[in-house]
């Protein structure tokens, strides 16, 4: 029990995203969206060739590099959450990095299976295995405009925002992160050891012992 509470959040985690990446995939056509509350959120099926907001290594074995170090990043994850929970941290660190070993494995089952089992490897991929692309969905576009023509640089440019589109592995890494640096203070805070007043000290030293 003492260490299967987060491992079992870590597994929901990817459980749900697993869950909502298959239904995209079977129920939606590549790059079509579903509204769903309105014009503010919506259901955008894309594929994720590469890391977060579109980034990505152009290079032959980039996608190769990449997800193995998300498996590497994975392991030592995992790792860290065991020694955390021996060292008996507070258990908002706990539940924190969980999350984010949660969202690490989601998007990982993808990059690792998904070239064979959905078959959505990119074209030049030297293998299907380890080419998955991640399944991306979630958008989130509350405004849009154009900025001002006196504005420099960006004046007359059409803005959007929130532009990403992402999905519930990338959400909980998002969500442990902001825990942790909201509260790593009180996470981080080294143990303050308890001394005896050096006058009480003095004080003992000098009463005389009965004989």
């Amino acid at each position: 029990m003492k260490y299967s509470k987060f491992f079992l959040l870590t597994l929901l985690v990817v459980l749900l995203d697993q869950a909502l990446k298959l239904a995209i995939h079977y129920n939606m056509e590549l790059n079509t969206e579903v509204l769903v509350l309105g014009d503010w959120f919506r259901l955008h099926y894309i594929l994720n060739n590469g890391m977060a907001f579109g980034l990505k290594l152009d290079w032959e074995y980039g996608k190769l590099l990449l997800t193995s170090f998300r498996l590497l990043a994975m392991v030592g994850i995992s790792y860290y959450l065991i020694f955390l929970i021996k060292k008996g941290v507070p258990q908002g660190l706990l539940w924190s990095v969980a999350l984010i070993l949660g969202g690490a494995i989601g998007n990982l089952v993808d990059s690792i299976f998904y070239g064979v089992l959905l078959n959505n490897a990119p074209l030049d991929a030297i293998t299907p295995w380890f080419h998955g692309q991640v399944i991306d969905m979630l958008y989130f576009p509350l405004f849009q405009g154009r900025f001002p023509d006196w504005l420099p640089l960006w004046g007359g440019d059409y803005y959007e925002f929130f532009r990403p589109i992402f999905n519930l592995a990338d959400s909980s890494i998002f969500i442990g992160v902001v825990i942790i640096l909201i509260g790593q203070k009180r996470f981080f805070a080294e143990p303050e050891e308890v001394s005896e007043p050096i006058e009480s000290t003095v004080l003992a030293s000098e009463t005389p012992s009965e004989e």
